[in-house]
């Protein structure tokens, strides 16, 4: 699992969700360029499944032996939960990120799977 966020820093445009949906799409693209065994092709590509959110965070370094960088937060738990009920090769998005890519990248197609039970967060 990888997890990625966008506009941690103050000052940045406001078009995180598009950017995070251009990266999923890159992401796709070129895990599916990539053999699974490059001695045995029969074996295929690697396919992987993205999942994004758009909500607040809380980040901080926790730890002083072994200082760790941490993002926490209901946003991070269902961006993770978007990715485990994804499929494999597709992208599947909350509505709120949704929402925000219709006026962010109009031209980006989403495609509704309906209402889906997530686990600790129930019907979104």
């Amino acid at each position: 699992a990888y997890l990625a966020v966008a506009n941690l820093v103050k000052d940045q445009k406001a078009d995180h969700a598009k950017r995070i949906a251009e990266f999923s799409i890159d992401a796709i693209e070129a895990a599916s360029e990539v053999m699974v065994d490059e001695d045995d092709p029969s074996l295929g590509f690697v396919t992987i499944r993205v999942g994004f959110h758009s909500g607040p965070v809380i980040s901080d370094v926790v730890g002083t032996r072994l200082p760790k960088y941490g993002m926490f937060g209901d946003s991070i738990n269902t961006a993770s939960r978007m990715e485990s009920n994804s499929i494999a090769g597709r992208i599947h998005c909350s509505l709120e990120s949704a929402n925000l890519l219709r006026d962010q990248a109009p031209e980006i197609p989403l495609v509704s799977r309906g209402t889906l039970n997530i686990k600790g967060t129930g019907n979104m």
